[in-house]
């Protein structure tokens, strides 16, 4: 039998939340202004997500639209906002940064992580849009409290990617390839035999869990209909 699949889902509030959890999601993924892709949610939001729900939370660490850290003040704000979260009730994270080229940036990882004082956290969607994810994420390799890439395998999403997310999970046991492979972007239901029989077995989830849209909530049906795939793929 296969390892039980993690089902992550975006919550942007608390009624979010609920409903993931109640359709059987083990974590979700806090953000905000999904416009932009799912930028950093105020203290005020994840306490209270906190405070409604019991399964894990991993907060956007992320200011602005695109993956630049901005300049030293943007970053010094970042970390600042990072304390507050941790204060919050935060204990797990999400970010991510690169730099004009493409490349990772190091500097400004290196930076927040310090911060984060050990917490594990996801290295997000930039993989995707890395000039090189092999130099990325060899560059990573060592940071601590680094446990899971976020990735669809390519910019275009999971329809593109599916042969990078099954290359690289084959990868397990190399340096930079032991974190987990968390699949998001464009990834739907159709996808999950595939990507299972390869060996991943952490999933990620934002419209797929809103029948409405994102001006709609998360809907529990639809989460439970996630879980009962994943679980009937692990059997």
């Amino acid at each position: 039998m296969s390892k039980r699949a993690v089902l992550e889902v975006i919550a942007l509030g608390v009624e979010d939340a609920v409903a993931a959890q109640a359709g059987g999601a083990d974590r979700l993924e806090l953000v905000t202004e999904m416009a932009a892709d799912g930028l950093t949610p105020s203290a005020a939001t994840v306490a209270a997500i906190r405070a409604a729900v019991d399964i894990d939370l991993r907060v956007m660490l992320r200011p602005a639209d695109g993956f630049a850290a901005g300049d030293p003040e943007d970053l010094d704000r970042l970390v600042g906002v990072a304390g507050e979260l941790r204060k919050a009730g935060a204990d797990q994270f999400v970010l991510g940064f690169l730099d004009a080229g493409g490349g990772v940036d190091l500097a400004a990882v290196e930076r927040v992580v310090a911060a984060l004082d050990g917490c594990s956290w996801t290295f997000h969607r930039a993989i995707d849009r890395a000039a090189d994810r092999d130099s990325l994420r060899k560059q990573l390799a060592d940071l601590p409290g680094l446990d899971t890439y976020l990735t669809a395998g390519s910019a275009a999403g999971v329809d593109e990617g599916l042969p990078t997310l099954v290359a690289e999970v084959a990868r397990r046991g190399e340096p930079g390839y032991d974190q987990t492979i968390l699949v998001g972007g464009g990834l739907r239901l159709d996808h999950v035999a595939a990507l299972r029989h390869a060996g991943i077995d952490a999933f990620h989830i934002g419209g797929a869990a809103r029948p409405a849209g994102w001006e709609g909530p998360v809907s529990a049906e639809a989460v439970a209909q996630w879980r009962a795939v994943l679980d009937g793929e692990a059997d």
